[in-house]
């Protein structure tokens, strides 16, 4: 499959979960693909597993700082000569307090992780994509940017914001043939689910095993959905049959968001 031969995509939060999903399905589908995340020595693993050789790079840095953000943009730029698709996936929920317990630490660390991250990529890359009259920029927001839970009210805040991002972006960039989309995932469990899940079922007071089958029973089809599900809409979204789609906040959660 070439659906992506001669694109280049750089994904936020790529060598874990979702992230590296997509980046996997991307490298399957031809494209050369630019990962960012905090974690070098865990990147060197993960791209050495991955056996793309030239077609697959790392540029270490946090989302949370602008300078870093931006310089992942201008580093694929370099390295590849292009970008053609942004996934802007990296974000997370942080501390899951109830809204009068919130500082105004920890709600805006939220919307940096997740928002301005968001933002500072999106700005920085869009350029190149309207010079050439072609690009794809897929923001990877939740369910929680559609409903909204206890304890939540920070990370639903700002996946709804992430949403509001993509309807409005859309419309001004689609006559330069760039389009913009969200990607609305339910319950993964990934290793970082596996890992800080325990802390956010206590927040729920819940165990984390009541957690997962909460999840999982709020969704039409009673069961978690896998990266492999994200990834597969994420490259029908990056590529050419996709090119009808923007605009949209596409869920990919079983059925629980009630749009």
């Amino acid at each position: 499959m070439a659906e992506l031969a001669g694109k280049v995509a750089a994904i936020t939060g790529g060598t874990a979960g979702i992230g590296l999903g997509i980046a996997e399905a991307f490298l399957s589908a031809g494209a050369r693909v630019m990962l960012m995340a905090r974690n070098a020595a865990k990147a060197e693993k993960v791209i050495a597993g991955l056996a793309a050789h030239d077609r697959i790079g790392f540029y270490s840095g946090d989302v949370m700082r602008q300078e870093d953000v931006e310089g992942f943009v201008d580093a694929t730029v370099e390295q590849y000569g292009a970008l053609d698709i942004l996934v802007n996936n990296a974000g997370g929920a942080g501390d899951l307090l109830p809204l009068v317990e919130l500082s105004d630490k920890t709600f805006d660390e939220t919307m940096k992780w997740n928002v301005y991250s968001t933002f500072w990529a999106t700005r920085k890359a869009l350029p190149g994509m309207l010079e050439k009259q072609w690009g794809r920029v897929i923001n990877i927001s939740s369910t929680e940017g559609k409903v909204g839970k206890p304890v939540f009210t920070a990370y639903s805040t700002a996946k709804h914001a992430i949403n509001g991002m993509t309807k409005a972006l859309a419309q001004e960039v689609g006559p330069q043939g760039v389009t913009v989309n969200a990607i609305c995932p339910g319950l993964i469990v990934t290793d970082i689910v596996k890992s800080n899940g325990p802390a956010t079922a206590q927040a729920m007071g819940l165990t984390f095993e009541q957690m997962i089958d909460l999840f999982a029973q709020e969704s039409a089809l009673k069961r978690p959905n896998t990266v492999e599900e994200v990834a597969a809409l994420a490259l029908l979204l990056a590529g050419e049959s996709g090119g009808g789609i923007t605009g949209a906040a596409l869920s990919v959660d079983g059925g629980t968001a009630p749009y």
